[in-house]
C-alpha cells in the first residue's frame, strides 16, 4: 500500500512538465540536481542549530542584554502544597475570594498566605524579559546572517535581474552549492523553531506561529521537490529582509528603549510593505 501512495505521489505528470521524466534530472556530467531526499538533512541540521543557539543566547545574547540594563530575574520559590496546587492547574488561576477562604481552611493557612501563594505561582510560569531578549536575539541573528548570505549568493544571479532567466531551461536547471545551503539551513531553521516550541516563551498566537513554520516548510519542501530553487530563493529573501527589523525591534522593547522600538518598528512597517507587498506581487 506505502508502494502504491509513493507512486502516486510522485507522478511525474503532477511535479514536471510534459515530457520531462525523473530520469531527465539524474545527476550527470558534474552537474547536480535536486533530490527531495537532501530534505532529510534539514532534521539533523536543526538540531545543530538548536545547540548553536543554546550557545549564542548564553555567550552572547545573555550579555548583550546585560549590557542593556535586563536583568536575571529571580523568584522567589513558592513553598509546595498539593491542594493549591491541583486547584490552580484543574481549577482556576485566579480564585475568588470565596475560593481563597475555603482553601484556607482546608490548608490550614491565613487567606494572605493563600494569595500570595498564587500570586508568586502565577508569576512561575511567566516569561522573564530575559529570555524573551534571548530568543529575539537569536532570530534576529540567524535572519541578519541568511539575508546576507542570500544576498551573496543571488547578486551575480541573472534572474534576480531578469525574472524570464527563473524559467530558462526549466526544469533541467542543475543545483548551485549556494542554493542548496540557502534552503537547507533556512527549512532547518524553521524546523528548529517547532522542536523549541515546548521551552519558548508561549505568546498568544502560539497557534498562528505553529502554522507559519509548518506552511514554510510545507511550501519551500514543495519548491524543492519541483525544481523552483531559483524563484524560491527570491521569494525567500524578500520575506526575510523585512524580519530582521521586527526582531531588532522586538529586542529594544524588552530592553525598554522605547524610541529606538518605535524607530526600528517603523522601519519594519515600511520594508515589510515595499519589500512584500509591492516588490513580491509585482517584481
Amino acid at each position: 500500500m506505502f508502494q502504491t501512495f509513493k507512486e502516486w505521489f510522485w507522478l511525474e505528470r503532477f511535479w514536471l512538465p510534459p515530457t520531462i521524466k525523473w530520469s531527465d534530472l539524474e545527476d550527470h556530467d558534474g552537474l547536480v540536481f535536486v533530490k527531495p531526499s537532501h530534505l532529510y538533512m534539514t532534521i539533523p541540521y536543526a538540531f545543530g542549530l538548536l545547540i548553536i543557539r543554546h550557545f549564542f543566547e548564553k555567550f552572547i545574547a545573555t550579555p548583550l542584554a546585560k549590557s542593556f540594563g535586563i536583568k536575571e530575574e529571580v523568584r522567589k520559590k513558592i513553598i509546595p502544597n498539593t491542594v493549591l496546587e491541583n486547584f490552580f492547574k484543574y481549577s482556576t488561576r485566579q480564585p475568588s475570594q470565596t475560593d481563597i477562604y475555603g482553601l484556607a481552611k482546608k490548608c490550614n493557612l491565613t487567606e494572605r498566605q493563600v494569595e500570595r501563594w498564587f500570586r508568586s505561582r502565577r508569576n512561575q510560569g511567566r516569561p522573564c524579559r530575559m529570555k524573551k531578549f534571548q530568543e529575539a536575539c537569536w532570530r534576529f541573528a540567524f535572519y541578519l546572517m541568511i539575508t546576507v548570505a542570500g544576498i551573496v549568493f543571488l547578486y551575480d544571479k541573472p534572474w534576480v535581474y531578469d525574472l524570464w532567466e527563473v524559467w530558462n531551461g526549466y526544469p533541467r536547471q542543475p543545483l548551485l552549492p549556494s542554493q542548496y545551503w540557502y534552503y537547507i539551513l533556512e527549512m532547518s531553521f524553521y524546523w528548529s523553531l517547532i522542536f523549541s516550541l515546548g521551552s519558548d516563551v508561549k505568546r498568544k498566537d502560539f497557534l498562528a506561529h505553529v502554522i507559519h513554520h509548518l506552511a514554510a516548510i510545507s511550501l519551500m519542501s514543495f519548491s524543492w521537490c519541483a525544481n523552483y530553487i531559483r524563484s524560491g530563493t527570491l521569494v525567500m529573501i524578500v520575506h526575510d529582509v523585512a524580519d530582521i527589523w521586527l526582531e531588532s525591534a522586538k529586542m529594544f522593547s524588552y530592553a525598554g528603549w522605547k524610541q529606538t522600538c518605535n524607530a526600528l518598528f517603523l522601519i519594519f512597517s515600511t520594508i515589510f510593505f515595499i519589500s512584500r507587498l509591492i516588490i513580491f506581487p509585482f517584481w
